[in-house]
């Protein structure tokens, strides 16, 4: 217990000989100053000449303007500290894009050119279909060529069953975007296939309503007088990120009956679609589905008298694609 006391009280004595040795420097070195005689040759010790005395030279730039301090004679002769505001930058710092160096990517629509003409060309079904009276092959498709403001558009859709083609059209329109997500078309329209060619004049509107729903309106006069209505509402439903269930909806009208092309006034036929998808990449998706399409009124009446079906459905496969 005696040997414990010794030797704390030791090390409190030294501790307290520490502190007061540190304590006595600094009032020693400004004594010796004031001490020192005139005609000294030592130059006058100020704050800055001691900082550089005990820092062996060291040199602080001016944290304004950017002056160096005079040299000092310490072994850390020649140190310099940089200001810390202005001046340029080291010639290897990081450029203020992080760019690094490297030049825009060249792909093409990816310049963000409000005005750069740019186009596609897409299947979104292109499938063979088996009904309760036949086989066939079936396709929609549209493309487009412009820029953001203004676009030719071209769509089209129909069947070829049996040799021949079935109720199909092509549609050339002018676009031109008024909001958001909606553009208005103006242009024509050719049908072809079962009964005379007609040919309409076409106008209308397309776009994208809330929750992600496609919807294209449109509405067609021929030169006789002949009035008709098409709407068309399709959506994606994508249970993964390749996955997708799409289902799509087309009703026809007509304003006055038709017979040569076996079509009645008001709606004509309604079909809905239910495909799924599974996209091997963006621009190819093989596909299997069903349709079903149920006609109305004095088109009803004509598929009866032709023998065909009122109601009808099919299966299909086929493949989306897109250039």
């Amino acid at each position: 217990m005696t040997e414990n006391r010794q030797i704390a009280a030791t090390v409190s004595r030294r501790f307290l000989w520490l502190a007061m040795g540190l304590l006595a420097a600094p009032t020693m070195a400004f004594a010796q100053v004031a001490q020192a005689p005139a005609s000294s040759s030592m130059p006058p010790m100020n704050a800055t000449s001691h900082v550089e005395s005990s820092m062996g030279g060291m040199q602080m730039d001016s944290m304004q303007d950017g002056s160096a301090a005079p040299d000092g004679n310490g072994s850390m002769a020649g140190m310099k500290m940089g200001s810390m505001q202005g001046g340029s930058a080291p010639p290897d710092a990081r450029r203020a894009d992080y760019s690094e160096g490297v030049s825009p990517s060249s792909e093409p629509g990816m310049d963000m050119d409000d005005a750069a003409p740019v186009g596609m060309l897409q299947f979104d079904q292109l499938e063979a279909f088996h009904n309760r009276d036949s086989n066939g092959l079936a396709w929609e498709m549209h493309g487009w060529y412009g820029n953001d403001s203004n676009k030719l558009w071209v769509r089209s859709e129909g069947e070829r069953s049996g040799g021949h083609f079935g109720e199909s059209d092509v549609e050339a329109l002018w676009s031109h975007a008024v909001a958001a997500y909606w553009d208005t078309e103006l242009g024509i329209r050719q049908d072809f296939g079962d009964g005379p060619p007609r040919h309409w004049a076409a106008f209308g509107v397309q776009g994208i309503v809330p929750y992600n729903f496609d919807l294209e309106a449109t509405g067609y006069v021929d030169p006789s007088g002949r009035t008709a209505a098409r709407v068309r509402a399709e959506y994606n439903m994508r249970f993964t990120q390749r996955l997708i269930l799409q289902p799509d909806l087309e009703i026809n009208a007509y304003g006055r009956s038709d017979p040569a092309r076996r079509l009645g006034s008001g709606i004509s036929d309604a079909q809905l679609g239910l495909r799924l998808r599974y996209e091997i990449s963006r621009r190819v998706a093989p596909y299997i589905g069903a349709e079903w399409k149920r006609r109305f009124g004095g088109t009803a009446n004509f598929a009866r008298d032709d023998h065909q079906a009122v109601f009808d459905q099919q299966w299909v496969a086929g493949i989306r694609i897109w250039y």
